[in-house]
């Protein structure tokens, strides 16, 4: 695991309701259950404020970090897909994005890695499309230094078409292999800690984790364009059912291990 990836997790899931910031000391407790030393904490760091992601605040009269604006809306936005806090309902109309042409492939480059991560998919270079609009396309274009079109369209024939952008045969078969390991490894977290509040911390911080990674590979689609049989279903119950077990005892480690906010 990255010392950036767990950052963001930190701040996403474990300081939303203590003002998205921490000490740089209690940043580095936190992870230390999660095996990352606080050389690659404060590497990371570093990184993540020249990044733009995160900018220097005083807790409780100690030297730490808050969340930007710019990363408070990423980690909201991602927290309403990791929980599914969205409402699914899809009204049939597809978000097409139109892509200027891009000035540089770096700019390309950006683009072809931060779109996927809004959920659209590319039905050719410069022509995008997802079910959803994502509050945060017009930043993560600007951020990319790219520019494009919107439009709506109600009329493909036959209706789900646009799917076949994805490769939904794919993304089922990682939810099916993270479903046959996730169990062993919560089961193992929860052994690797003599401390139960610290166990369940863990387990259930690899458990997001791993969980966050379909952000950059399921769009989400609606429910109604899935596979009756698809195994993202069950893994999601099977997430959100773990994620609420070990809820309680996890709070109870990170508010005892962060400075008061």
């Amino acid at each position: 695991m990255h010392a950036r990836s767990a950052l963001f997790d930190v701040y996403g899931d474990h300081l939303r309701t203590r003002g998205h910031r921490a000490a740089v000391a209690d940043l580095v407790r936190l992870l230390d259950p999660i095996g990352i030393a606080a050389p690659a904490v404060r590497t990371a760091i570093s990184r993540m404020v020249s990044q733009g992601w995160l900018e220097p605040a005083t807790v409780e009269g100690h030297r730490g970090y808050a969340a930007t604006p710019q990363a408070i809306r990423r980690l909201e936005e991602a927290a309403d897909r990791i929980y599914r806090r969205r409402d699914d309902h899809w009204d049939g109309c597809w978000q097409l994005l139109l892509l200027d042409p891009f000035p540089s492939r770096a700019v390309r480059a950006a683009v072809l890695r931060d779109l996927p991560y809004l959920g659209y998919a590319a039905l050719d270079d410069r022509v995008w499309v997802s079910p959803w609009v994502r509050a945060d396309l017009v930043e993560t274009l600007g951020r990319a230094g790219a520019t494009a079109t919107t439009a709506r369209a109600l009329d493909f024939d036959p209706f789900d078409s646009p799917t076949r952008a994805w490769d939904l045969d794919a993304i089922g078969t990682e939810y099916a292999a993270w479903l046959d390991a996730a169990s062993s490894s919560v089961e193992a977290h929860l052994d690797a800690h003599p401390d139960p509040d610290e166990a369940a911390f863990a387990a259930r911080f690899h458990l997001v984790h791993e969980w966050r990674k379909f952000l950059f590979t399921d769009p989400g689609l609606p429910d109604q364009l899935l596979p009756d049989d698809w195994a993202g279903r069950r893994a999601s119950d099977y997430f959100r059912r773990e994620a609420d077990r070990l809820a309680t005892a996890s709070e109870a480690f990170v508010a005892r291990t962060l400075s008061p906010a």
